[in-house]
Parts: C-alpha cells; sequence; structure tokens
C-alpha cells in the first residue's frame, strides 16, 4: 500500500471516546479496537496484514535471516533429568523437531545404574502436525509409574491436565480443564495429587482466568469432586505453588497476590490430619519478601529445614529452622547475604557417601553465575565450584564464558549429585551433574543402552550444541560494560560485536526488559549471533525493574518509581552512541512482553534517538493495562490508575498516551501473538493505529500477526520465522547487509 514512496495506511476511524481519571479526562481515540469481534476491529486487522505482505515482500535478505536463524537455533535441547523410582524421565528436542517430546528410561536391573533405550511417552508433534499443540509441563509419581501431563493447543496457555500410565502410554486420567501449568504434588502409592485449578466460569463471569484454588485429586475421580484445600477467600489474583516431600510427609503451599514480591508460606505434617484436611501452619505469612521452602528426604518435625529468603536481606540468603516451629522469629542465618552477589538457588547433599552434610549455591553477580560448596552444618564456604571446566573451544582451550545456570535438581531421596541447566551468548542450554564426591562438574549425558556408545552429552568437545560453531559463534565476542544513569546509579550492559571493541559505529540492536525481578542474564541468542554474524552489534541491558542486583534493584523500578527503568534504556543508548558502538542512524531498538513497553517507552521519549524499533506482545496503554489480558495480576509491579500518584506516573510514560502529533517517529514493527492470552493484542493494535495516524516520519508502521500462537512456547519453527522478520526490518533500516564485509 505505497504510493509515491509512502506508506498508505488502512484507514482506522477516531472517535470521540474518553474516560475520566481522577478529575481528569483522557481521550482514547482507538478504544475500539480492543474489541477483536468488532466488524471495524476486523476489518482493519485484516489490512495491517496485508501491509506488512507487501512490505516485507520488499525485504531482500529475508530468506538469509531464515537460513542462518534456522542453523543457529536448530540445536539439540534436552531438560533436566527427573529420576523416579527405577525410570528417569526428560525432554528432548532434536535439532530438526518444532516442539520437544517427553521420554522416559528404564533402569536395567542387571547392569547397576545403566538405563536401557529411551522411550518417547508424549510427542507433540504426533499429536498434532501442525505443531499448535505444546507440552506445558510435565510431572511423574513418586514411584514413576504414574505421569501427570499438561498440553495446550493454540497458544492459549490454558492446558489439558491428563495422568498417563507410564508402561503402556495409555491414559488412566483426566483430562481436566481449567489448568495452567499447575503444579502437581503427588503423593506416595500415586493415588492422589494436589494441584491449583481455577474456579468455573460461570461463578465469576469476566474474571475467567483468576480464581484459582488448591485441591486434592483423586486419581479416577471426576475433578468437581476434588477436595478445595487452599485458597478460598484470599484475592482473587492469587497464584499458589503446592509440593509434597518424596517421603509424602510434608506438604507446603505459597501463595502470591498477582506477581507482587512477597510470598505467604505454609507447611504441613502430613502424618498429622489427612490428605483431605492438612493442618497448614504458617512459616511466614503478612511479610513484604519472597520465600522458598527446601525440605530433605527424611526430615522429622525437628530435624532442620532451609528457607531462600528475602526478609532483612534483598540480595538473598539462606535460613535454618525446624517445621516444629517455622515462623521468623526462630530463623537462623545459614547462609548469609552476600553484598555483591544475588542468591539464586540452593540444595542440600545428603548422600551417604559424603564425608559431611553438603549445601549447593548458586549466585549471579551482576548477572553472571557463580557457584560455591558449604559446610550444611553451620554454612561455611568450601570451595568455589567451576562452571566451565567440562568443555573446550575448537583449539583444545578451555572456555570460561560469561554464562548463567538454571534451578538446581537433585534427586528425590537426595543423593551426592545435582544438576542444573548451563548457557551463555554462545552455548545452547546445556545439562550439567555436579558431583559432590569428586568436586567435578561434567555435561550430564542421555542415557543409552548398555553396551552402546553415548555420544549425546549435550554439547560435546570442539562443537557449540552438535555442529553450531564456526564463523557464526567464534566470531562473537561478549564484553560487560557499566555506565551511569540519570540519577548517578550504575548500570551495566552486555555488547556482543565482532571484535569486543567499538571499531567503527555499526548498525546495532539494543534490548532489555526492566521488570518483574527477571534478570537479563547472559542467554544463547540465534538472533544476537545471526546480527553479530552479520557485522553488527548487540546489546542486552541490565535495567532497574530486573532481578540483576536483588529486590531492591526491582522495587526501584516498580510502580511510581518505573520512570527509572526508561532512564537506564536512555543511558545505555547514550553510551553506545558516545563510546563509538553505534550512531543515532542506526540503532534499532527491540523488546517483548514488558520490555516492549520499555521500548515503546523509549520511542516515544526520544524518537530521535532510533532509527527502528520493534515491539513483540507489548505493554503500550498503561491506563487500560487493567481491564485487558492478565493486567490485573500486575498491579503490584505497574501500579493502578485508582490511586492518584501511580495513575499520574503511568500516564506519564504510558507510550499509548505520548504520541504527538506530526513527530517524525522511525519505523516500528509490532509483532503480535493473536491468541496471547497474557497481554492482550490490543495493546498493539491501538499503538499502531495512533503511530500510523500522527508519525510524520517516513514509516512503516507495521502490524504483523501470528494467528494461533501464544505469549508462552511456540513451535521453533514460528520462533525462527518471527526472529527471521525482526532481523530482516532492523537490516533494512539499520543500514546492514549481511552479504556486505562485517
Amino acid at each position: 500500500m505505497r504510493q509515491g514512496g509512502a506508506t498508505r495506511y488502512p484507514h482506522a476511524p477516531r472517535t470521540e471516546s474518553a474516560q475520566e481519571f481522577h478529575g481528569m479526562v483522557v481521550a482514547d481515540a482507538y478504544r475500539w479496537l480492543e474489541d477483536p469481534g468488532d466488524e471495524r476491529t476486523i476489518a482493519w486487522t485484516a489490512a495491517q496484514e496485508a501491509l506488512f505482505a507487501e512490505e516485507r515482500a520488499t525485504w531482500p535478505d529475508t530468506a538469509w535471516w531464515h537460513a542462518t536463524l534456522s542453523r543457529l537455533g536448530r540445536v539439540p535441547l534436552t531438560s533436566l533429568p527427573r529420576p523416579r523410582g527405577n525410570r528417569v524421565f526428560f525432554t528432548h528436542r532434536e535439532p530438526d523437531a518444532d516442539h520437544p517430546r517427553l521420554v522416559v528410561a528404564e533402569r536395567d536391573a542387571g547392569h547397576g545404574s545403566a538405563y536401557g533405550a529411551e522411550r518417547t511417552l508424549v510427542d507433540p508433534l504426533a499429536l498434532d502436525p501442525s505443531g499448535g499443540t505444546v507440552l506445558e509441563a510435565w510431572h511423574p509419581s513418586i514411584e514413576g509409574d504414574l505421569l501427570a501431563v499438561q498440553l495446550s493447543v493454540g497458544g492459549t496457555e490454558d492446558s489439558l491436565l491428563s495422568v498417563l500410565d507410564v508402561a503402556t502410554g495409555a491414559v488412566v486420567d483426566g483430562p481436566i480443564d481449567r489448568v495452567r501449568r499447575t503444579p502437581v504434588a503427588w503423593l506416595p502409592g500415586g493415588r492422589a495429587f494436589y494441584y491449583v485449578r481455577r474456579l468455573a466460569p460461570e461463578l465469576n463471569p469476566g474474571e475467567e482466568r483468576y480464581h484459582r484454588r488448591v485441591r486434592l485429586h483423586r486419581v479416577g475421580a471426576h475433578p468437581d469432586e476434588d477436595v478445595l484445600i487452599f485458597g478460598d477467600g484470599r484475592d482473587r489474583t492469587c497464584f499458589y505453588t503446592v509440593a509434597v516431600t518424596p517421603d509424602g510427609r510434608w506438604l507446603t503451599v505459597s501463595s502470591t497476590v498477582g506477581t507482587a514480591p512477597a510470598t505467604d508460606l505454609w507447611i504441613a505434617d502430613l502424618h498429622e490430619g489427612t490428605a483431605e484436611r492438612p493442618l497448614l501452619r504458617p512459616v511466614q505469612e503478612n511479610i513484604p519478601a519472597r520465600g522458598r521452602i527446601t525440605i530433605a528426604p527424611g526430615t522429622t518435625p525437628r530435624d532442620p529445614l532451609w528457607l531462600r529468603t528475602e526478609l532483612d536481606a534483598p540480595r538473598g540468603r539462606i535460613v535454618v529452622t525446624t517445621a516444629a516451629d517455622p515462623a521468623p522469629p526462630t530463623w537462623r542465618t545459614l547462609i548469609a547475604e552476600r553484598p555483591d552477589a544475588v542468591l539464586d538457588d540452593f540444595v542440600p547433599l545428603t548422600g551417604a557417601g559424603l564425608t559431611r552434610p553438603l549445601a549447593l549455591v548458586s549466585w549471579s553477580r551482576h548477572a553472571v553465575s557463580e557457584m560455591t560448596l558449604h559446610d550444611l552444618a553451620d554454612g561455611r564456604e568450601l570451595a568455589r565450584v567451576p562452571l566451565s571446566c567440562s568443555w573446550t573451544d575448537r583449539a583444545g582451550k578451555a572456555r570460561e564464558e560469561i554464562g548463567a545456570v538454571g534451578r538446581l535438581a537433585v534427586p528425590p531421596d537426595g543423593g551426592d549429585e545435582a544438576w542444573f541447566g548451563y548457557w551463555d551468548h554462545t552455548t545452547p542450554p546445556r545439562v550439567l551433574r555436579y558431583d559432590a564426591r569428586s568436586g567435578t562438574v561434567r555435561p550430564w549425558s542421555r542415557p543409552t543402552p548398555y553396551g552402546t556408545a553415548n555420544g549425546t552429552a549435550n554439547g560435546t568437545a570442539g562443537s557449540v550444541a552438535g555442529g553450531v560453531s564456526g564463523g557464526a559463534v567464534e566470531t562473537v565476542k561478549t564484553v560487560r560494560v557499566t555506565f551511569a544513569s540519570r540519577d548517578g546509579t550504575r548500570v551495566r550492559m552486555f555488547v556482543l560485536s565482532p571484535s569486543g571493541a567499538p571499531d567503527r559505529p555499526r548498525p546495532a540492536i539494543l534490548t532489555g526488559y526492566g521488570g518483574f525481578g527477571a534478570s537479563m542474564t547472559p542467554g544463547y541468542m540465534p538472533q544476537a549471533l545471526a546480527w553479530v554474524r552479520a557485522g553488527g552489534i548487540y546489546a542486552i541491558a541490565c535495567l532497574r525493574g530486573g532481578g540483576e542486583e536483588g529486590e531492591r534493584w526491582h522495587r526501584d523500578g516498580m510502580g511510581v518509581r518505573k520512570p527509572n527503568v526508561f532512564d537506564d534504556f536512555d543511558a545505555a543508548t547514550d553510551h553506545l552512541v558516545e563510546h563509538g558502538w553505534t550512531g543515532h542512524d542506526r540503532l534499532g531498538v527491540m523488546g517483548e512482553s514488558n520490555g516492549g513497553l520499555l521500548v515503546g517507552a523509549a520511542l516515544t521519549r526520544h524518537p530521535e534517538k532510533y532509527a527502528a524499533a520493534v515491539c513483540v506482545a507489548p505493554l503500550l496503554d498503561m491506563l487500560a493495562y487493567e481491564r485487558l489480558g492478565m493486567g490485573p495480576s500486575w498491579r503490584a509491579e505497574y501500579g493502578s490508575v485508582r490511586d492518584p500518584e501511580e495513575f499520574r506516573t503511568l500516564l506519564a510514560y504510558s507510550p499509548y498516551h505520548r504520541v504527538g502529533e506530526g513527530v517524525p517517529y522511525p519505523p516500528v514493527l509490532f509483532a503480535v501473538a493473536g491468541a496471547d492470552t497474557r497481554v492482550d493484542p490490543a495493546h498493539s493494535r491501538k499503538m499502531c493505529a495512533l503511530l500510523q495516524h500522527a508519525s510524520a516520519g517516513p514509516g512503516p508502521i507495521l502490524y504483523r500477526l501470528e494467528r494461533d500462537t501464544g505469549h508462552g512456547r511456540r513451535a521453533a519453527s514460528k520462533k525462527i520465522a518471527l526472529l527471521a522478520d525482526v532481523l530482516a526490518f532492523f537490516a533494512r533500516h539499520l543500514g546492514l547487509d549481511p552479504a556486505g564485509p562485517g
């Protein structure tokens, strides 16, 4: 839809719609675009899809980006193992597959700890060759003979929970609806489990995605007969977790109002009372701090249990208490808060083969992971655990990357080993195994039949996860830079480049998140490697609102302090330009979800600083977010229009309300998932229509829609297609030629 080189946008009528907040009337000319069933919305969306297709056809290098991303992104991925009984469960995705398979391997009774060949239990692609079915979660029973699986269809993230017989693969229970990645806490014997289910929608019209309850389900019973355990009378946005120790003795329940950084915790001894009526005892309640309970196998009421808590320790500490009296006055610090690092995770190692019980702890120092070993009795640090001793580069040199680890996992009965995922900017996720007896870290290998060679160690020496090596990885250098924000706060940023230094202003992409305490740790991003391989710069800013420096860092970017996040991002932009990494005429910004809000704010605060912008599934109308998608869950993060001060803050930075008539905005791409049940696509529809109306820039302002795709997991092919379009859009408007000299 071009005329004389300019873009002619689909018609979007402006209405007189408005809303009053605290005596102020705020116009909303495109409120009608909030209704996906409105005929005008349907016609507008179809026209935007046609416009995007027309523009995309003019991008010369889309096929190159797609091929490069396929090569970098199509890597084998294996989850942490979950041993149960004589079986081990894990997921594995082959490089050419769209989704991982859930598999099991049986212990070979004649060969000690060896396992037989893996066997597929759930293959989403076999169930749905279109790729629209996603395995959201899976939980084997304590004995390993039953498996609870949750599958969603069409991107909604709303799952159906079924129970499989592991021996035969047959469905023996379910499906249970109204679940969304619920925890499943099995009781011994596999006859029942605790889980979280929403109330029936007819009980709360318009609030169908809230009102969760913890229930006990007896396998084979109708889910409407499930016993209510917890949740009545609490806030409608509460999220719950539930867990049972493998010996079946201890039940723990947690509750969080929306995404607030505060956790209420309870514990029950299932040797008292009954499974239907557990005697829950508060561990912490009405305390503005997050916490997580860890209980070792065989624990009695007087034995120690541990909590990872932020109470009086915004960077985290480990405290020890007992189930007999677990309230905060009894807590004793075992592993103290560090001033230079955030405590991420903790597991006890209590195997009989150890000379003393140990604690394995993971930390992040300015978003980069570290690991330490401690005495479980007194918390003394005994050793630093190396994370990079297990593989070498193609030249045979030991690699020490700026990397990150995920959650730590141990066998259900304790033991002397732990597993964790590791990844960095050039290493796809792999599973590592820590052996406390030898103090070594090695790649964990998928089971293969006894007596056969095993060459599938989740990435072997001399390559990056099965063949992704060479120029796309080895020419990427990562440096971490530090700069001052507007108020003097020191902020850090990872910069990926061909040389590791600002040799000349290059086309650059800057991204960030800055919210919900989520950290921008080093991660394997095919889009970053492809962009740098083509000669560009890719930068990731660690902004306030995230968790890179602990909970205080998060709170400094929440609510009325949210503008700190945008100031940090502005400072990241200025640093890249002032230090010669890039120029304003070749700098693009990209963000997803809350990161899309970040990009929208940057775009409307300083449109002159950017040459292109991409918002993926963004929040943009911050006066409407509470009535769209799952917005009510995020009031603790953003504030509410119901509060006068918070309303003024929201209005001041809301991208939709900062758009100015006649301002030359740079080209913008809104990438939208049509089945998104978290962030409503209405945010992007309204912002796109408004920018198309108001911008005096050369354009284009584009709306890319993926139907039947949601906010969460998606088929690998869909992810690659999205990233290829994003990079082709940036290359077109930032002046990067992937066939050029680099």
